[in-house]
């Protein structure tokens, strides 16, 4: 198996039968301004180009949106995926927001797990942000809450679990439990709401993440590029080393692991 950190959220995930490009934001570099509501709304965002072409990034056997918030999905994905690439969604909500993009081959994941080319995906569950404070106000603002993680499971591979746009919570450690897997890969830069609270996981939910799961190398995406990013790669480097989680990588982009 093979994981290459690509741009923010965006990864190949590659077994030896199948090449899965997940949550694709594609844009140029400083293409978007920073969100409103959150910190830094004057930063603008991606912080850096890609590290591949467009349209190389472009080239996978299938897609795995988690959800479709802006920085997960653009117009740029939109234009550069063919439009029969089978698609992996969490909700019909996205899928019908998909399918009205052209995409024709869009389906929605389940818990109970479905099978692709050698590959079982499990959907899972998590907190976008604390859920009583961040979901009404992402009602307020018209953006969905809900964001999907995934368990992947092959023959003869890692268990791999993918937590997707998610604090440490409830549904993680239960993810965790249910599925034990060998790799988890969390998005890291806990990007945060103008009140300060967080959406996705900062330096101690990682730990947490680390301690819940021991048997599990910790793979962190989601770094350094969003304008309401609260923390660096550099910054969680050095909470690792003095927290000493030695099993936690923090790829660059265009950094491939092999697992």
């Amino acid at each position: 198996m093979k994981i290459t950190q690509i741009r923010n959220a965006t990864l190949w995930i590659e077994y030896p039968n199948v090449k899965f490009l997940v949550d694709p934001w594609l844009g140029p570099k400083e293409y978007m301004p920073g969100f409103e509501g959150a910190i830094h709304p004057e930063i603008r965002q991606p912080r850096t180009d890609l590290p591949f072409p467009a349209q190389t990034v472009a080239q996978a056997d299938a897609v795995i949106l988690t959800h479709v918030h802006p920085d997960h999905w653009d117009a740029y994905a939109e234009e550069a995926l063919p439009k029969d690439i089978p698609f992996f969604v969490q909700s019909e909500a996205d899928q019908k927001y998909v399918a009205g993009k052209g995409f024709t081959r869009v389906s929605v994941l389940s818990e109970g797990g479905t099978l692709f080319r050698g590959v079982t995906l499990h959907k899972t569950r998590g907190q976008h942000g604390e859920r009583t404070k961040v979901e009404p106000a992402c009602r307020q603002l018209g953006m969905p809450y809900d964001a999907m993680g995934v368990v992947m499971k092959a023959e003869g591979e890692k268990t791999l679990y993918l937590a997707g746009d998610t604090i440490f919570c409830e549904e993680v450690q239960q993810a965790l439990h249910t599925y034990r897997p060998e790799v988890v890969i969390v998005n890291a830069c806990a990007a945060r709401v103008a009140s300060g609270d967080r959406l996705i996981m900062d330096e101690q939910d990682v730990e947490q993440t680390s301690l819940a799961a021991p048997q599990a190398v910790i793979v962190a995406s989601h770094m350094d590029e969003v304008s309401h990013a609260s923390v660096t790669r550099a910054q969680l480097a050095a909470f690792a080393r003095q927290h000493r989680l030695d099993k936690l990588l923090i790829p660059a982009d265009g950094e491939t692991l092999i697992f």
